[in-house]
């Protein structure tokens, strides 16, 4: 089981350590964080600041080192300067995290933010999506280089991609291997071992774990 969203402000210390404990839950978290600008964080009437933020991943890290990270991200939020939007780029460039889910804020009607000052045009959303995009690659390959030559258990998922076969470990490093029917729905342990081309990794099989049922 993957905590696949939780606020930082409710992810308790007791959270993490029964993740780090169980059998059945794996290390992966995805925390919303919207803004790495505490000004922008008010604005958007978050319940936490960007404080909070780097307290639970130093809580996560110090649990479990090997655990992924992955980060919310909303840019071009009413307010949101030049200025404020390079705070957030380098709160999260030092930030030990794993990759970022990016979006771009749209206008709905009838909500506050709809009502707000500070227009952000569209043209520079699209810049900043774009940089934390391209942040967010450096990211998840620093983490997947980070975990080269460990040992994980894979999940083989059921789609035949272009003649692979696709799978995460635990800690949700995407691997693939060639596509073979016998693997969907079984997990494996594997050595993880190079990078390839695609930005996935490629892997040896230790020793095949069990198989589950779809």
């Amino acid at each position: 089981l993957r905590i696949s969203s939780i606020e930082p402000n409710l992810l308790k210390n007791e959270t993490i350590d029964f993740v780090s404990d169980s059998s059945t839950f794996v290390p992966h978290f995805h925390i919303p964080l919207q803004s790495g600008s505490n000004d922008i964080l008010k604005l958007m009437r978050r319940r936490y600041l960007r404080e909070l933020y780097v307290d639970r991943v130093a809580q996560i890290k110090r649990v479990m080192p090997h655990a992924c990270i992955g980060v919310d991200v909303i840019v071009g939020f009413p307010g949101e300067t030049d200025e404020h939007f390079l705070e957030t780029y380098t709160f999260l460039t030092k930030l030990d995290i794993s990759y970022l889910h990016v979006f771009t804020y749209s206008e709905r009607d009838n909500t506050p933010a709809a009502e707000m000052d500070g227009v952000v045009s569209n043209k520079v959303r699209k810049k900043r999506s774009k940089m934390l995009r391209g942040l967010s690659a450096k990211k998840r390959r620093a983490f997947y280089e980070s975990q080269l030559g460990t040992t994980h258990t894979v999940l083989f998922e059921g789609e035949n991609k272009e003649g692979y076969i696709h799978g995460f470990t635990e800690n949700y490093v995407k691997v693939k291997a060639p596509w073979n029917p016998e693997l969907v729905n079984t997990l494996h342990q594997i050595q993880l071992t190079e990078i390839d081309e695609d930005g996935m990794v490629r892997f040896e099989y230790v020793k095949e774990a069990e198989a589950i049922s779809a």
